[in-house]
């Protein structure tokens, strides 16, 4: 028998499991089709939509930012097109390759190209694309669209991108827009109350306005479909009215119309980056303002290029020479830097002192160069002093032995309720974010603070703007506007209207008075009118008088009022108080402060100077101050001026406060 012969036993028994495979392959193929039957028949529109929807691409299209203008129209905030590198992790399937031949055009390190598409790619998703590069110059744009189609999930975006036209001038004040933080994500709907929201890759404003406003700036996003292919390029589109899929356009932002006059603006920054024969450029604060509140002018330098943040372009290196600078470019000095006032609280002082009756306007007190308190000498700035003075004329020369003995009669409590009353060491509600309040020391204050009693001798430091009492530049010119105005204190603002993208108005916002100063508060303090004429007498001395501290800065034809004042970081011995200034560290130089009012007898504008180690206010800060003040008579009364007048920024003064 040959060993292929098989019994019939054998044969019965492979037949049966024949059948079995035969039942299993025959179920098998009728799953199968009865899938594909399923998928075809009964789903096969919807996943032949869905997998057509598959090859699109949505892309948010980033609303353009509301515009920000100032009083006359003049654009201070711009938007401009621009160009970025984009890479999609979820497309990039040769990341290393693309980073190297990217790296080389845009001039990145290929190593920190996939070390953020990666880092992307964990944190927002495959499909988020991860901004390269930032404003593209057109040499770019062209280079990298070359080699786009060789490398998958490289894109060239257009995209809308913030412009600083006034670059460093305002940075401070106008701020500057970013991409959102996680922080700032979850902390959005709380600090605006709105029930917008932003989520990664949303640039939001950071500081300034730009920050204060951004809801009202930031627009409505839109949305957009391409086809893409398999490496997410574009493709051909398709017919997205077949797919229901409707693109939604983008809102602009409201824009922002500002009280700002652009022309002061740019007079307020030349004037303070301006260098004569003993100082360079102010590194300080400037403000100037109508009597009614509106801001014209903000100017804090040193400054930044705000462009550098909002397109992308500031590097490691200039970010940690902005960030280490020791004059602080960052910081608003206008609000958020408080320094002691020196001379330029006398006028409050004063007014104290009239109210309370301590002096008549005619009262003469002796004004000698030092006096004797408390066991020690307290020094005037004058070395032989001012002789016998009524109170006009101790504001005119600023004699610190005659506040000196005023700040005795009064005491600092008496001081301190005139001081608040105009608005000195409390916030002013201004609509800048960061502002700081300042202090104008009390008794109770001290006592709170230190957990020690009021000295006698600290009545004399207080009472000439030293001690505790800490101001701001924007605080100091709301008091010197309520003199001005016959007691009149308003709330600085610095946005007029909301506008929409077609100029329909959506807000508006007018002069709002905080208090007449001539009718008591809640506390009853009041200052009679009367003596409000006499305190702006002794301010037009100032600048007009023989003796004035700043009657080298006039402008023909406009008569001006102010004050001049001396912010001192160290105390001098005796024999050190009446040396050249200039002869210290630069570091240890006095600060030189102006704060002036015109026309005397009708007053429009308020102007304030903080010029950083100038040592004196006559000469770092009040030249500032007769400029603009010139140029905002050269635009709106022209007729005023007198012709023939100075040039701007002599430098032939004399150097005392």
């Amino acid at each position: 028998m040959s060993e292929f012969d098989t019994s019939e036993d054998d044969v019965r028994d492979l037949v049966s499991r024949f059948r079995i495979i035969y039942i299993v392959l025959g179920l098998t193929l009728a799953i199968i089709f009865s899938r594909l039957w399923y998928l075809q028949i009964i789903q096969g529109d919807e996943l032949h939509e869905y997998s057509e929807k598959n090859l699109l691409k949505e892309t948010k299209i980033h609303a353009p930012r509301g515009l920000i203008l100032d009083r006359d129209g003049n654009i201070l905030v711009d938007n401009v097109i621009g160009f970025n590198a984009t890479i999609t992790p979820q497309y990039a399937s040769r990341l290393v390759d693309t980073a190297n031949v990217v790296g080389k055009i845009l001039a990145i390190e290929p190593e920190k190209i996939i070390e953020d598409v990666r880092a992307s790619r964990w944190k927002n998703g495959p499909f988020m694309p991860v901004i390269i590069k930032p404003n593209l110059t057109l040499d770019e744009v062209f280079r990298l669209k070359r080699i786009r189609i060789d490398q998958p999930g490289l894109n060239v975006e257009e995209a809308v991108m913030r412009y600083y036209p006034l670059g460093q001038n305002g940075a401070q004040l106008f701020g500057y827009v970013g991409e959102v933080s996680q922080h700032e994500i979850e902390n959005y709907r709380q600090k605006y109350h709105t029930n917008r929201f932003v989520q990664q890759g949303d640039w939001i404003g950071q500081n300034g306005l730009e920050e204060q406003w951004d809801p009202v700036l930031r627009g409505h996003d839109g949305l957009s479909y391409i086809e893409v292919d398999a490496h997410g390029r574009e493709s051909t589109a398709l017919n997205k009215a077949i797919l229901d899929l409707k693109p939604a356009p983008p809102v602009p932002g409201d824009s922002l119309v500002l009280t700002i006059d652009k022309d002061v603006q740019e007079a307020a920054m030349n004037a303070m980056l301006h260098q004569n024969d003993k100082i360079g450029p102010r590194i300080g604060a400037l403000v100037a303002m109508k009597t009614d509140g509106e801001i014209l002018a903000w100017v804090s330098t040193p400054s930044f290029d705000p462009n550098q943040f909002a397109q992308g372009a500031i590097n490691s290196d200039t970010w940690q020479s902005l960030a280490k600078d020791p004059y602080k470019p960052f910081m608003d000095k206008v609000i958020q830097d408080h320094y002691a006032p020196g001379s330029t609280v006398k006028p409050i002082v004063a007014m104290a002192a009239l109210q309370e009756g301590i002096v008549t306007p005619y009262t003469i007190v002796s004004a000698p160069g030092k006096m004797w308190f408390g066991g020690r000498w307290y020094h005037d700035a004058e070395r032989a002093g001012h002789g016998d003075i009524n109170i006009m004329q101790a504001i005119e020369e600023s004699s610190n032995v005659f506040f000196y003995k005023m700040g005795i009669q009064l005491g600092i409590d008496n001081i301190a309720k005139y001081a608040k009353a105009v608005g000195l060491g409390q916030n002013t509600g201004i609509q800048v974010p960061g502002e700081t309040p300042g202090v104008f020391p009390s008794k109770a204050w001290k006592l709170k603070t230190f957990d020690e009693p009021w000295l006698p001798g600290e009545n004399l430091s207080n009472a000439i703007g030293q001690g505790y009492v800490l101001t701001t530049l924007l605080q100091e010119a709301l008091a010197y506007s309520t003199i001005a105005t016959d007691g009149k204190l308003y709330k600085p603002f610095l946005v007029s209207k909301i506008e929409d993208q077609n100029h329909k108005i959506l807000n508006e916002y007018k002069p709002q008075l905080v208090r007449d100063i001539t009718q008591p508060n809640d506390a009853g303090v009041l200052v009679n009118k009367k003596y409000l004429a006499v305190v702006r007498e002794g301010m037009r001395l100032v600048a007009n008088g023989d003796k004035g501290t700043a009657h080298w800065w006039k402008i023909p034809g406009i008569v001006m009022a102010g004050k001049t004042g001396t912010s001192q970081f160290v105390s001098f011995s005796a024999d050190q108080i009446h040396k050249n200034c200039f002869n210290r560290p630069f570091w240890l130089r006095d600060d030189g402060i102006y704060l002036a009012f015109a026309p005397f007898d009708h007053p429009e504008i308020v102007v304030g100077v903080l010029a950083e180690h100038s040592c004196w206010g006559n000469l770092g800060s009040t030249p500032v101050v007769r400029d603009v003040v010139r140029a905002y008579f050269e635009k709106y009364h022209p007729s005023w001026i007198k012709p023939n007048g100075p040039k701007p920024l002599l430098t032939d003064t004399k150097v005392t406060e």
